[in-house]
């Protein structure tokens, strides 16, 4: 097919009919990797989430990993989650309003309040320096799975929701070309823009929502995310910073 998008020209690309994970996949190459590359599987069989949630990626919907070998501390590896997000929101974009959409800490898109992609960061490394980073995306391009139903989030689907149909290899080439770009807006001036950038698409930014750890839960007034990603709440008891948890409101 012709890419709608030109190509990252230093970058490889591997599209496989069904695997058991896009994931998986890139931690067998990723010893062996010469250049930045994309793992996308047309059917995947055991998709996994955060935490070690299923992710369901039926045929027609977008399961994809970029591995590469970033030059980062894993604190800084960390932040491009919200660079990735960043990317998957304008590919979206391209396919329905861009209103509708919204981000959810620390790594969910939102397509009418309902979760219709979702991103997963994996690393081997030390923490000075990693040997590879693996960005894991799912967007639900046709329909929600079924029968996974968050009650928080529902899952939604991009074609179910009035967007535009979109084949999962050309929404590869949108999203290659935006992660492209973001990467090397982080490079050249660091995550105060992509921030900036995510804040701006950020949901319930300014309302109380509820933040979960494995041992806590928080209450309070969303202020912003930190220069370290940390989510920033204001609560009766006053400023938390919350590295990681699942938010509700």
């Amino acid at each position: 097919m012709t890419d709608p998008l030109p190509w990252p020209s230093r970058t490889d690309r591997l599209i496989y009919d069904e695997l058991d994970s896009t994931m998986a996949e890139a931690a067998r190459i990723a010893p062996d990797l010469s250049r930045p590359t994309w793992i996308m599987a047309r059917r995947q069989t055991e998709g996994r989430g955060r935490r070690g949630r299923r992710w369901l990626a039926p045929e027609g919907h977008f399961a994809a990993t970029y591995v590469y070998r970033p030059r980062a501390t894993a604190p800084e590896a960390a932040l491009r989650s919200f660079f990735a997000a960043n990317a998957v929101f304008e590919a979206l974009a391209l396919k329905v309003d861009r209103d509708r959409l919204a981000l959810k800490w620390p790594n969910d898109v939102l397509l009418d309040g309902g979760k219709v992609a979702g991103i997963l960061l994996e690393s081997v490394g030390t923490p000075a320096g990693l040997d590879w980073l693996a960005i894991g995306i799912g967007v639900n391009l046709v329909k929600a799975p079924s029968p996974i139903r968050d009650a928080a989030f529902p899952p939604v689907g991009l074609e179910e929701q009035g967007g535009d149909p979109v084949a999962p290899e050309e929404f590869l080439s949108y999203l290659a070309s935006n992660i492209e770009t973001e990467e090397r807006l982080f490079d050249e001036m660091g995550f105060a823009p992509i921030r900036e950038n995510w804040l701006r698409r950020a949901a319930r930014l300014g309302e109380v929502i509820t933040a979960r750890t494995a041992r806590e839960e928080f209450t309070g007034r969303f202020e912003t995310v930190d220069e370290a990603g940390q989510l920033v709440l204001e609560t009766p008891k006053g400023q938390v910073r919350i590295p990681a948890a699942d938010v509700y409101f």
